[in-house]
């Protein structure tokens, strides 16, 4: 037995040899042929001519450059065929296209700029100069112009798209914890600037309190559009979440405007209407409560529609909140509740926003980019209001002179009501000069 089964092993041993050094053999054919093939491909990529760029057709930027500019062509020719002289100049869409563009290579030009030891320059400063250029050349401003009504209900259409976007940018937590400060600050200054405003027109340029009170609930708003992106930027790098100041600045700039804009109709109806001021300022309460119930009622509705199991949430979310709060403000501007449709916008979209939770992110992606198309518009159409021409000499310097008493009062103020909500001195300055930028409310009143 024992030899049988030694044989037996052995046989297995010669087969399992002899069935391998076949194998081995068709590897080293197999690496062999491999490395020949190689040689004689990089042998031959070698000797093969390098291929020359083709001039025609263009490659690169050139062909983008001329790709863009064919649309942007046939666009504007069916525009044309639908439209006919509002796509020609002195029309108003050709006159946006031209804002449009112009201030979008104002911008870029801006951002080109490096001064040593001096922050990069703000686009906007270049939006702001296009428009300003082109209304004060004569060439250009004879060929672009825009109705007071389109300018109007784009601006408010550019201030409706900050509002949600400093809505949905408010962080509940923080919001809850600074909510005594942020009431603070969101009245106490403008309500001095418009005080202070109203005694130095009175005494520096003679007008009547009336309208002293109106010119300072005028220069009382800040720019939504500057603080608020600014803050937004902040808050997405990490500075300052720890106390809340971002947060604490967007809602208390867009309170800030909105009481801006109650006071501003109330002493304008005080001005130019037969009504008592008690009247005035009762419609003034009645359309914060519109804006307030409007808010919080458009807001739960957002918040089961579109549902959960739907495709593209994000998407249909952003639409329906952008509609209803474009809705709001030019209806509120329709009815005569101009103070209704901001305040039903930050109360909206701080209700889906505090429900979203997380899920606000893509949402806040897509108002980010419907803000890229109007944050041109804006700022070029406010400086296509400056006009050169318009400016008396002798005004200038008196108005400057009440601008900047006023802005000195009011960051005074702020700095010192600041002083007892636990921030440090640096925050303190950065949050009294945060209350300087101005013109965007200013404009749209």
């Amino acid at each position: 037995m024992y030899t049988t089964e030694q044989k037996n092993e052995d046989l297995e041993d010669k087969n399992i040899q002899s069935s391998t050094i076949p194998q081995i053999l068709k590897d080293n054919n197999t690496s062999e042929h491999d490395e020949i093939k190689e040689n004689v491909l990089s042998e031959t990529e070698e000797t093969k001519p390098p291929m020359e760029k083709s001039c025609c057709p263009p490659q690169g930027t050139l062909n983008k450059i001329i790709t863009n500019g064919v649309l942007l062509s046939l666009i504007w020719c069916v525009t044309w065929s639908i439209t006919e002289h509002e796509s020609l100049p002195g029309g108003n869409l050709f006159g946006l296209l031209i804002i449009f563009y112009s201030a979008i290579i104002g911008g870029k030009l801006v951002e080109l700029i490096r001064i040593p030891s001096v922050p990069q320059l703000p686009p906007l400063l270049g939006m702001l100069l296009a428009g300003f250029i082109i209304r004060n050349v004569p060439f250009l401003s004879r060929h672009v112009r825009i109705s007071s009504v389109w300018s109007s209900t784009l601006r408010n259409i550019a201030l409706t798209v900050i509002l949600i976007r400093a809505g949905l940018g408010l962080d509940p937590k923080a919001l809850k914890h600074l909510k005594g400060v942020c009431l603070r600050l969101s009245m106490g200054p403008c309500l001095i600037e418009a005080c202070a405003t109203a005694v130095i027109s009175h005494f520096l340029m003679d007008f009547p309190w009336q309208w002293g009170f109106l010119l300072g609930f005028v220069v009382g708003a800040v720019s939504p559009a500057v603080v608020v992106s600014s803050m937004l930027v902040l808050q997405d790098k990490g500075y300052g979440i720890e106390k809340g100041i971002p947060t604490l600045l967007i809602a208390a700039s867009s309170l800030d405007d909105i009481l801006a804009i109650t006071g501003f109709n109330t002493f304008f109806s005080i001005v130019f209407s037969a009504g008592g001021i008690l009247r005035n300022l009762i419609a003034s309460f009645r359309d914060v409560a519109i804006g307030v119930m409007g808010g919080i009622v458009l807001g739960i509705f957002v918040q089961y529609f579109p549902s959960r199991d739907q495709t593209n949430i994000p998407l249909k979310r952003a639409s329906l909140v952008l509609s209803m709060c474009v809705s709001a403000v030019l209806g509120s501007h329709h009815l005569g509740t101009h103070a209704a449709g901001g305040l039903c916008t930050l109360v909206l979209t701080f209700v889906v926003g505090k429900y979203w939770s997380n899920e606000k992110i893509r949402v806040q992606k897509i108002i980010s980019s419907v803000w890229d198309i109007f944050q041109p518009l804006l700022f070029g159409l406010v400086g296509l209001e400056v006009s050169v021409a318009a400016l008396k000499s002798d005004a200038i310097g008196v108005s400057v002179a009440t601008v900047s008493l006023a802005l000195l009062v009011r960051i005074s103020f702020t700095f010192s009501l600041m002083s007892f909500a636990g921030f440090n001195f640096k925050e303190k300055i950065f949050i009294a000069l945060s209350w300087m930028p101005k013109a965007t409310v200013q404009d749209i009143k």
